[in-house]
Parts: structure tokens; sequence; C-alpha cells
């Protein structure tokens, strides 16, 4: 195609195709190589650098840098003018090189999805890549190349604010969902126009940070690491990832910026991993504060040893590599090995044949970056509604009558920010349909919604203080002058004047983010205040829970008749939690992480060791494996999860008493709708391993079937159980199925299972 041609087309800026022979393209491997060959060391070392879009460089300076060879890629603008403007001028400089552009899309760009707890919840890898491939489109449409994420740390301690990001506890669950989110933000290599390159993070072990604190040290034996914490970022990887984020904390002793094992020998060569690695931000200086390295020069030395191609958001490779090379202390192969992968990262991006693929011309720029013909509410909407889970509901109080009267209090039932979660990316509060907005169109002039505050999302001064400065964009934390009297004063008298209260109570989106461990589940004490006044009105009590992590929650199971975890739906949440409340909609969802009864429980998972005194569930006894002041076990266990329906199963039967070596054997039940409406629900397949060469969990996820079934409707659901789903790393890290018996369970929800058992041979 000529330049008018590609111009008129507008696939191009005027500087797009002054740039590399289309001829010489077609070799991905021979054209990065002869690149490489004609680059300076300085132009290398450029590349490797990764830097903020912020106020500390005037972009006319970044422009400057990046036609000088100093810049690699950029993270943080969604900007196409900006943008283009860099591409400009990277297409100035003497290689021609082209910049990428990168950004946190992790649930959802413009329009806002619910986090990932919440996608985990629905247990629909549709739902979750109808999200990514949203987002990417999205995304794409504001110049952005790369996205950070999945996150897929396991995360099994909620006192880690990081939780919100993830897909929860199980390692089958959360590697199901990796793959779907890279399917559907990248699709295939060259990555499309209109997706983005995944990079997977955080590798590894981020979710398993002691004591749950951010940034803290894990220290874990290869066997769990290899059966339990790093099978999702293999899958993703698997599945395509073009980049990996490096995590933050270290990993027996040994920092993941600079531990060969981890990146060298098992991502680069055991697992073959071929794409870009991505320090995380500020990470290579950080290893001085590790106390891995003496200064800035041996930081940089580790890192770039250690395989991390891109120095995110600090200037130490700019600094220090040109004179670690000239000592020799860094070789010209190690370099040109990072670059490789930098640009290698540009050609699949499809930057190499078109610089401008996604950012387009002047003349297409959307005037309104905000606009409504930007979003898809609709999905956000449907996505929203299956990520609920209902987890009490006494005496049906749920669905509510659309002709009732209504008292609507909680700090979060008008707080649009909050409903956007923690990472919302592009997303904008001003677009957000809030738990009010969302009663008010469900009832219309059928019924009356009384809404009153309640409270304040704490009266702690110095958690609100810090809430605002992460807010710091839109600061919308705003605390109620009034006294906390006052204002439950002010609830109570709305809860008498209604038929049913609908409580929205939990935390502030900045409780649950990067930074914002918790020392407590509990909900803050200005909102179990008044969730109690509210419960002595008499008055039925739905509490719908907007939080990032599992909450400890004893005290209200007892007070509410209905309790909807909401997590953090997006954009459409009120809609979607109306459509909940309402009826509209018959929840689905199953938690994908379990909810202890106290902090002091954690860990509470489903998938634990099996034990010589093992508890007894919810009957603490001596001698065994348990906490005497309170019952044992989670207050809500993983895959749990209500319906306005109720599901039953039957008995498990198996094909045969013993299955071959390579060979296979089917478990089905029969599932049946016995209520008058219809519902979907999940199926889950677990698989304990009844005597192995080491202690294996008690059982664990191995596979799962959304069923769809209208009243009195019944389905069989079948499920294949081969060599795959028995494997497991052993003492010798051999992945290996022993001979034995394995015990097969199928249920709705991690402990009410039916089981069957069978011999492998």
């Amino acid at each position: 195609m000529s330049y008018l041609l590609a111009l008129v087309a507008g696939l191009a800026s005027p500087l797009a195709f002054a740039q590399h022979d289309p001829s010489a393209l077609a070799n991905k491997g021979t054209f990065i190589a002869d690149i490489v060959g004609k680059m300076t060391l300085d132009e290398k070392i450029g590349q490797l650098r990764l830097i903020s879009i912020g106020p500390e460089m005037p972009i006319a300076q970044l422009a400057q840098e990046i036609t000088a060879g100093r810049v690699g890629g950029t993270f943080n603008s969604v900007n196409r003018p900006h943008n283009r403007l860099l591409q400009d001028a990277a297409m100035k400089g003497r290689l021609k090189i082209p910049m990428f552009f990168a950004y946190d899309v992790i649930h959802g760009h413009r329009t806002t999805f619910p986090i990932g707890l919440g996608l985990a919840s629905s247990w629909d890898m549709d739902a979750v890549r109808l999200m990514a491939r949203t987002a990417a489109k999205e995304a794409a449409g504001d110049s952005v190349d790369m996205t950070f994420a999945p996150m897929v740390d396991i995360s099994r301690d909620p006192r880690w604010g990081r939780t919100s990001e993830g897909f929860g506890e199980d390692p089958y669950l959360v590697s199901e969902i990796a793959k779907a989110t890279v399917q559907g933000f990248q699709g295939t290599l060259p990555v499309p126009a209109d997706h983005i390159m995944a990079s997977v993070k955080h590798f590894a072990l981020y979710g398993a940070v002691e004591g749950g604190r951010d940034y803290n040290t894990v220290d874990m034996s290869p066997m769990r690491m290899y059966n339990e914490y790093l099978p999702p970022y293999r899958a993703a990887i698997d599945a395509g990832a073009g980049g990996v984020m490096v995590a933050l904390n270290s990993i027996n002793g040994v920092p993941a910026t600079s531990n060969t094992w981890l990146m060298q020998d098992l991502l680069r060569k055991d697992w073959g991993f071929k794409g870009v690695a991505v320090s995380d931000h500020g990470a290579i200086v950080e290893l001085m504060r590790h106390g891995v390295a003496k200064d800035e020069r041996e930081a940089a030395k580790l890192a770039i040893k250690n395989g991390i191609d891109l120095s995110m958001a600090d200037s130490v490779y700019l600094k220090e590599l040109p004179a670690l090379v000239k000592s020799g202390e860094v070789s010209m192969r190690e370099i040109d090995s990072a670059v490789r992968e930098v640009l290698g990262a540009k050609y699949d991006m499809g930057l190499f044949h078109n610089p401008y693929l996604r950012i387009g011309v002047a003349k297409d720029d959307p005037p309104d970056l905000d606009a409504e013909s930007r979003l898809h509410r609709a999905a956000a909407r449907e996505v929203a509604r299956k990520s609920m889970v209902l987890l009490e509901n006494r005496g049906q109080t749920l669905p509510l009558a659309k002709s009732k009267t209504i008292a609507l209090v909680g700090p979060l039932a008008d707080a649009p920010i909050d409903m956007l979660g923690s990472w919302s990316a592009a997303g904008n509060s001003k677009n957000a349909v809030t738990l009010r907005t969302g009663l008010n169109a469900a009832v219309g002039t059928q019924g009356r919604v009384l809404y009153a505050r309640g409270a304040n999302i704490t009266n702690d001064e110095g958690i609100v203080k810090y809430l605002n400065f992460l807010n710091w964009d839109t600061p919308e934390v705003t605390q109620d002058k009034r006294t906390p009297a006052a204002m439950i004063d002010e609830a109570v008298a709305a809860a008498r004047q209604s038929d049913v209260i609908v409580a929205a109570v939990g935390e502030a989106r900045g409780m649950s983010h990067e930074s914002s461990s918790r020392t407590s589940l509990d909900l803050p004490q200005s909102q179990r205040d008044l969730v109690t006044a509210l419960k002595a009105t008499g008055k039925p009590l739905v509490l719908v829970l907007m939080n990032g992590r599992p909450l400890a929650l004893q005290r209200e199971q007892q007070e509410a008749d209905a309790i909807l975890e909401t997590w953090y739906t997006g954009m459409e949440g009120g809609h979607a939690i109306a459509d909940v409340l309402f009826g509209d909609y018959n929840p689905s969802g199953k938690l994908p992480i379990s909810f202890p009864r106290s902090v002091g429980q954690i860990p509470t998972y489903y998938n634990h060791a099996r034990l010589g005194r093992p508890f007894t569930e919810g009957k603490p006894g001596n001698y065994t494996s348990q906490y005497f002041e309170e019952v044992t076990g989670p207050l809500y266990p993983f895959g749990y999860g209500l319906s306005y329906t109720d599901f039953a199963l039957s008995d498990v039967v198996l094909s045969g008493a013993t299955m071959v070596r390579n060979g296979k054997i089917e478990a089905a039940v029969t599932v049946k709708n016995l209520g008058q409406r219809a519902g979907e629900t999940v199926v889950q397949l677990y698989i304990q391993d009844v005597a192995a060469s080491v202690v294996r969990p008690v059982k664990e996820l191995k596979d799962f079937r959304r069923v769809a079934l209208q009243p009195g409707e019944e389905k069989v659901v079948r499920f294949t159980i081969d060599d795959s789903k028995l494997k497991f790393f052993n003492a010798q890290l051999q992945h290996v199925a022993e001979p034995g018996a394995f015990n097969v369970q199928i249920g709705l929800d991690s402990q009410a299972v039916k089981q069957q058992r069978f011999d492998l041979q």
C-alpha cells in the first residue's frame, strides 16, 4: 500500500512509513538480529528503559530522549495525541525503532467490570474473556499496546490488599481464568490491532507474602511452589502471554528481580518463555533495600544478568550499564539478549509493521475520551450479575418486591468511585451507577426507596486521610460531619418507615488495594454499630457487601436475613445489584476464596494438606488441629453460593472401578432444579489422592461446569478424568500420577460433595 493510500485509510501518521523495508519484516528472528547488529551500546540500553508518563519529565523533553534512542517504552498514558507525538519522535530516530505504550488494564479500561475476585466468582470463562476482550478493544483505541495483567497470584491470606486484584485461592480455577484472560486481551501473535499484549504478574509467589503484608518476604518449599502457586503463571505463559512482570518480593532469601533460578532456570529454560520480562516499579533499585546489592551499579548488574529486560520507572540501567559493559562485568551478549526480547515484543505487537497501529491518525481521535458511545454497559452489567454470590437468604427474604418501601442505608449505597474498585484503569466515577441509582431505576413508580447514609466508612480520621491519598485523582472519601449517633438515628427512622432494609456496607476501594494490608477483617466499627441498630428495628435486613477481600462476618451472619456479596461490581454495579435483589437475575456466583470466621483462623483454604490429627469440621475436640475458642473451618467455604432456587445432585456414577495408566474414566452426576425459578449453578469436581508418596491436599478442584436449568429440569453432567487430573509434583519435583486409590468428589461447593472411588493401576 502506498503512503497516500495508507493515510487515506487512516492507518498511519505522516511519519509512519519512514521506517523499515517491509520485505525485511517477514522473518522475526532475522529482522530483530539485523536491527540489534546496527545499534550502538547506548541505543541498546535505551531500549531497556520503561518510564512512567508524569510530571517528572515534560513531554517535549521526553520526545527528545526518545529520538536520541534513550527510551524503549512508556506507561500510564492513554492520550492518543501525546502518544502520537512520542511515536513521531521515535520515527525521527536513527533506526526508527517504534515505542510501545503500556497501562494497567486489569478488570476493564473505560468500561469497568467487576474486580478479579468478582470475575472469579462467576466461574464463567466466557464472561472473563468478554471482560478482557472488551477492555483490550477500548485500551487499543486509546493507543495502549500492553497491559500489566492478568494478576494471577494465588492468595490465601485476605489481609493482603491485593487479594482484590487476583482470582482467589485455587490453582486450577486461577489457571483457567489466567488462560481466558490472556486469550481475551491478546488473542494471537502477532497481536491484532484491536488487542493488547498481556504481561502476566507478579512472577512469582507474590500472593504468599508473609503475614499478608504487602512487599513482604516469601519462604516456601519447591514442592509447594510447583503444586500450588506456580501453575497459574505457567497457564498464562502457555496461553501465549507475551510478557511477564517480575514480583517485588524475595523468594527463599533471593529477590525475584535477582533470582536466577526463577527467571532463568524455571521461566526461560524449563518453561521455554520467549517473551519480555519487565521489572516492577523501581524494583531494580530496591535490590539495595533488600540487602543483596550494595549500590545501583551492583543492582543493575544483578538484574540484567538475571534476565530483567525492561527497567520500570528508574534510570539505573541507563546510568550503570555502559560502565558495566566497558569493565566486562556485563557482556554484550547479555545486553543483546535483553534488547532482542524488547524488540521481539514490539514486533509481536505489530509495531515494526505499523508504529501507529493503535494510535491511528489525528482525524480519528475521539473528541470526548469519556463519551458514552465508547462504553460497553450491557457487557459490564451482564458480567457483574454473574459475579455476585448469595451467602445467606433466610426465609426467602430475597428477592424483594419492587412495590415495597425500601430503606437503603450505608456508606457504600451512593459511592460511585467505590463501585469501580481498585486499579480501575481509565474508568471514570461519573459514569458509575451506584446502588442508590440502580434501586431507584428498578423500583420506578411501583414503590419507594428511602435513603440514609447511616455511617461513615470509618470514623478513624487517619484511615480516611490514607484513603484520600490513594484517591488523589478523585478524592471522594468524604466524612459526614454529623455525629455517629445522629447518622444512625436517621437510618433507623428510615428503616421504621420501610418494609425492608438494604444496607450497603464493606470497604472503601482504597482499603483493598496495593499497600492496603489489614490487621482486621471485621467491618469498621462505625458500620458494625449501624448494622446492629438496623437489626434492632425488627425489619428484614439485607446486607449488600462491597469489599475486595473475604471479611469476618460471624456477627453479621447472625444479624442479617440475607447477605449478598457483590465485591466491587464495576461501572454498571448499581443496575446489576438491583437485578439480583429484585429477582430479575437469579444469582449463580460461587466463592473463589474461603471466608474465615475470624482473622485468627487465617489461612483458611479448602485444599489444605492432610494431617495426622485433622480437625472435625465445626466440632472442636481434644488433640485435633483446631482453635479451641471457636468453631473450626470456614464461615463460607470455597465454591459456595446460594440461588433463588434449589438444586440437587444424584450420587456419582463412575464408568469403571479402575483406570489403566494413560487411560480415562468418566464421572457423572445428575443435577436437578427442584425449585420454581430457572437458575444456574456450578457443578464442581474434586479429587483426593488417598495414599501418595508425600502428604497431599484433602481435595483439589480439577474441573467444573456451569449448568442452566429450568424449573424441574435435570441434566447429566459428565467429567472425564485422565492422568493429567491425577498428577502432582513429588519430593523430587517429578510430575507423576502414582498408582493407587482416588476419591472422586462432586458437589455444588467444596464441602457438600458426593463421592466414589477408583484405582489407578
